[in-house]
């Protein structure tokens, strides 16, 4: 089977959509974890890591997205936080439109 460019897209999208939520809640039980002074296991430390890097970079693909959306018409709120939820096809999205 093989997929074209759109399809491929779309399944980026809602996987990252499902992974980004999910790193949110991880980070929602970390914060609840350390308020009641729960223990950690150690094998979930480099999970978290793992995650807050993800987070870091999808919010740091949300802010470019917000940065340049104007410029091509788009609201730079909405479009930022729809990049940050879908990542770099959020970005090639945005770029790759035409100017109007």
């Amino acid at each position: 089977m093989k997929l074209d460019k759109k399809t491929l897209a779309n399944l980026i999208k809602v996987i990252s959509i499902v992974i980004i939520t999910s790193a949110i809640g991880l980070e929602i039980w970390n914060i609840y974890r350390l308020v009641n002074n729960n223990k950690i296991l150690n094998i979930l430390i480099p999970i978290l890591w793992a995650e807050r890097f993800i987070v870091g970079i999808h919010l740091f693909e949300g802010v470019i997205a917000a940065i340049y959306a104007p410029s091509k018409s788009r609201l730079p709120l909405q479009y930022g936080i729809y990049t940050f939820f879908v990542g770099t096809v959020g970005l090639v999205e945005l770029f790759k439109q035409e100017d109007k």
